[in-house]
């Protein structure tokens, strides 16, 4: 039934339908924002591998860090706009 699975032109014909449905304008956007989807979701990972738990800034305790005192999350704003 799938014996050659995906060959070179249906990747050109999911293309060509890509461009279609979406237009070439809305492509160049829809591929930033899901690069920056991943960048996102790559570093809530590597912030919850290294805590051994949820991500800083999202469970409603003050962060401890080393050193200091404790240092309240930033506002939901602040953080989008830094990455």
């Amino acid at each position: 039934m799938l014996r050659n699975g995906l060959e070179p032109w249906h990747l050109l014909i999911v293309a060509i339908v890509f461009v279609v449905l979406f237009g070439s304008k809305k492509l160049p956007d829809m591929a930033r924002s899901l690069g920056k989807s991943a960048r996102i979701l790559k570093s809530e990972a590597a912030a919850m591998k290294s805590d051994g738990g949820p991500a800083a800034g999202t469970g409603g305790e003050p962060v401890v860090r080393p050193g200091g005192g404790p240092a309240a999350p930033a506002p939901a704003g602040d953080r989008d706009r830094d990455r």
